[in-house]
């Protein structure tokens, strides 16, 4: 599924290859209610066309009449929707949240369309990219990304912006509490792909708006299935599931990796996967097990928050000891 952010990126890149200006806009944060979160894009042309979404169209509307009244013709700016502190707009959002938004004016040039070129490339996985905004004079600059953090930084003069894949949540094996966390993960923005060619486990499994392939989560991680904004997780007690998938998956750029099991069974595994896989320290060190917060968790669906919470405190780069 190709999330809305790539939509805009490719549809911005081929504007500006037209000859079209673009504005491309950035939730920067939200205060209270609001309809879509920090990083959130929408791009504007010179024609009045427009894709992606700020807050589902309000916001859009008001934003489109400004740029055709000849607003925003600087390099960059910052607008606040929400709490009548603009004069020129009186936008209320339906839930009472208040927008921040970066604009950005980007002339049809070679070095514009470079730079969608780099932001596509980001979102489709090949790469992660820090993108730093200067507030003062709209210059951009993009580096490579090898931490996790928030989604946007702000400082005094300048946006820092995570650019990357769609957050994937790959789940190695079907199980109950994998069924919870697929669940859970969808529900939280995710795209989710279960991998378990079991037949006798699958054959009544339904899961709607969630990726499954009847195969070895292992080969699927082998023949590129992770990127760097992947969590993987394994779920089902069987080794064959689950010590192949970490096996495989510490090869990888994935932000996450973690196995269910006590700390009796980890550890058992622990030592299987140094013996067989001839895993060093710092593989080891990679993989959460036992795996999510300590939250008290016994039932399934209580194991899946705990699971997804960790994914998440790991993803805000927070460390354990900081909660």
């Amino acid at each position: 599924m190709q999330h809305l952010d790539l939509q805009v990126v490719r549809q911005a890149a081929q504007w500006s290859r037209d000859g079209l200006p673009v504005w491309l806009c950035t939730v920067l944060c939200t205060y209270g209610s609001a309809p879509r979160a920090p990083g959130s894009l929408l791009a504007v042309n010179g024609q009045g066309h427009w894709v992606g979404s700020l807050s589902g169209g309000c916001v859009e509307e008001d934003f489109l009449e400004r740029v055709g009244a000849g607003e925003f013709n600087q390099a960059v700016a910052v607008v606040r929707y929400g709490d009548g502190s603009d004069n020129r707009s009186n936008i209320r959002l339906p839930c009472g949240g208040i927008l921040d938004v970066l604009v950005e004016h980007l002339p049809a040039d070679c070095a514009t369309q470079a730079h969608f070129g780099e932001l596509e490339a980001a979102l489709l996985g090949r790469r992660r990219l820090l993108r730093e905004v200067d507030l003062r004079s709209g210059q951009c600059r993009l580096s490579d990304d090898h931490s996790q953090g928030p989604r946007v930084e702000q400082g005094e003069h300048y946006v820092r912006l995570r650019i990357g894949a769609a957050q994937r949540l790959l789940l190695a094996g079907y199980s109950s509490v994998a069924h919870f966390c697929a669940e859970f993960g969808k529900g939280l923005g995710f795209e989710v792909v279960l991998c378990d060619p079991r037949d006798e486990v699958m054959d009544n499994v339904v899961l709607d708006g969630i990726e499954i392939r009847r195969e070895l989560p292992s080969l699927f991680i082998a023949n590129g299935g992770c990127h760097r904004d992947t969590a993987v997780v394994a779920l089902t007690h069987d080794p064959k599931i689950d010590d192949l998938a970490m096996l495989e998956a510490v090869r990888t750029e994935a932000f996450y990796i973690g196995v269910m099991g006590s700390r009796a069974t980890s550890a058992k595994r622990r030592e299987r996967l140094r013996r067989i896989g001839e895993l060093g320290d710092a593989e080891m060190a990679r993989i959460h097990a036992p795996i999510g917060l300590n939250l008290g968790s016994k039932t399934p669906a209580e194991i899946a928050l705990a699971v997804l919470a960790d994914i998440l405190r790991t993803r805000s780069g927070i460390a354990r000891e900081a909660l």
